[in-house]
């Protein structure tokens, strides 16, 4: 029996490869770090628990590096070395950059945002919080089986509903989280429903024998197949926030902390658009018929409605400024989608894709240069509304000129030359792919965001109403915006980067 059993368990051994799987890894490890360590430290030295999770963030996100010289993978089936649970290859690492980064911006706002709370947002749970969700986000793109990769996506979700309702006695935190974990819990259950359908039609988890296996299914399994993949969609749409799974966006950004809710407009979509492509361009391409139309039908419909929430937004209400950039986030969505839509139709699907994650790149930083700004406005502003950057180049010019700069580049407005180098980039892979009718929409949809946020810009030129407020900038705030706005002007000055950088490798 032993010598029958040795070669049995020498089959299961696999090899992990510690450097590939180093960025979540380093995360979770720090996460726990926190947890345990805020039991010992002492309530006066609590923000060095910020501290430590700003540096493990730095830390995962420079374990990128050594990944660049190729593509790694890592727990492997022992029969066939190419079918892996992981993969690090260029798609993972340029998403895992802008995964790790963006947690590292939010901590940086987050450093002065728990403190200025004064006890109202519990420390050592909120940095526990905060690295579990990038940990599980950083995993999600490097999947390669729906197992690992719901897990993965439950790990970014779940800690991200306990930080929108972290905030002790706010009852517009409470109704936030409970609307984002009621809307996330949905699309988990409809895309496990779907995800099952498909196993139960292929055999398989992992993403590339899904697609060899999904072509040859018994044609008494069709309809079945094709449920599967509907339901898996939707509930990404979901996640992705795609209209009409849209309606817990502004409520769960206001009622959340604003570095929270910074985290969501980047990492959350970064996580969905991730688990969308994985699942539709790898595992299902053989089902582009199906898919293709869905998401161009939501393409088209994501980013009208978010562009007219946004253009709605009346500049005196409260907490105005972050509705517009929720709404505003909506809408880029419906941009995102476009390039994975046209990737059914595209002869070069992975240029499509590339189109994509390049503009999610873009979004990423200027996005949270925006919401940086939002944040330091916010600590003197509490109400957050539009009208309250009235005048903000008067009371502090540079801080006004970045703003202007990141709302520019979504608008995709010269000197935002990133953004309009994004915005083309998702023209042409619609024109490519024959999808002329969805890039009329989005031109159309452009030009009514042009309207919102040149107006917002025009506001903070405007002489202020009275004596102009004085923003004091702390440093952890300083750094975040500085970040954005450093790497938001390098791109600008060399667009052709972005493509080059995000050749994903996909295929």
């Amino acid at each position: 029996m032993s010598s029958l059993a040795q070669p049995l368990a020498a089959s299961l051994i696999q090899s992990v490869d510690w450097l590939a799987i180093a960025p979540p890894t380093i995360a979770a490890v720090v996460a726990l770090g926190v947890l345990v360590a805020d039991l010992f430290v002492d309530d006066r030295r609590k923000a060095l628990l910020g501290w430590i999770s700003v540096a493990g963030l730095a830390a995962a996100t420079l374990m990128l590096l050594p990944l660049l010289d190729g593509d790694r993978a890592t727990f492997c089936l022992t029969g066939d070395p190419d079918v892996c649970s992981y993969t690090a290859d260029r798609f993972t690492l340029v998403l895992q950059l802008l995964v790790l980064g963006g947690a590292l911006v939010a901590a940086l706002l987050s450093v002065t945002g728990v403190k200025d709370a004064r006890g109202g947002l519990p420390e050592g749970e909120f940095w526990f919080l905060l690295l579990s969700s990038a940990a599980g986000a950083a995993l999600l793109p490097a999947s390669r089986d729906l197992a690992t990769l719901i897990v993965a996506l439950e790990v970014a979700s779940l800690p991200a509903f306990a930080l929108v309702g972290l905030r002790q006695g706010d009852r517009r935190s409470s109704e936030a989280a409970l609307k984002f974990f009621l809307s996330s819990v949905t699309a988990t259950a409809v895309s496990l429903m779907g995800i099952s359908f498909v196993y139960a039609a292929t055999g398989s988890l992992y993403l590339t024998e899904i697609a060899e296996r999904i072509q040859g299914v018994d044609g008494r399994l069709e309809t079945l197949t094709q449920t599967g993949v509907v339901l898996t969609l939707i509930g990404f749409a979901f996640k992705t926030a795609a209209v009409p799974f849209h309606f817990w966006v502004p409520d769960t950004y206001v009622g959340a902390p604003l570095p929270v809710a910074a985290y969501l407009s980047v990492v959350g979509k970064a996580v969905g658009f991730s688990g969308l492509i994985l699942v539709t361009v790898v595992a299902l391409p053989s089902y582009a018929d199906v898919w293709g139309p869905a998401l161009a039908a939501l393409a088209a419909l994501t980013m009208t409605v978010g562009n007219v929430g946004a253009l709605r937004q009346q500049s005196t209400r409260a907490y105005s400024a972050v509705r517009l950039l929720a709404w505003s986030s909506v809408g880029q969505a419906g941009y995102l989608l476009v390039p994975i839509a046209a990737a059914a139709w595209s002869d070069d699907a992975e240029r499509s894709i590339g189109s994509t994650v390049a503009y999610a790149l873009m979004y990423g930083v200027v996005n949270l240069g925006a919401f940086a700004v939002a944040a330091l406005v916010g600590r003197t502003r509490r109400l957050n509304r539009v009208a309250d950057y009235r005048g903000l180049y008067a009371a502090s010019p540079v801080t006004a000129l970045l703003l202007a700069f990141f709302l520019l580049c979504l608008a995709g407005l010269p000197p935002g030359i990133i953004g309009l180098f994004a915005k083309v980039t998702v023209f042409s892979a619609a024109v490519d792919a024959g999808l002329g009718w969805l890039a009329v929409v989005m031109a159309v949809n452009v030009v009514i965001a042009l309207f919102y946020y040149l107006q917002w810009t025009a506001l903070l030129f405007r002489a202020p109403e009275g004596e102009p407020a004085r923003y004091r900038v702390p440093a952890p705030v300083t750094a975040a915006i500085a970040v954005t706005a450093v790497l938001g002007i390098a791109l600008s000055g060399a667009p052709q980067l972005v493509l080059r950088f995000t050749d994903t490798g996909l295929f």
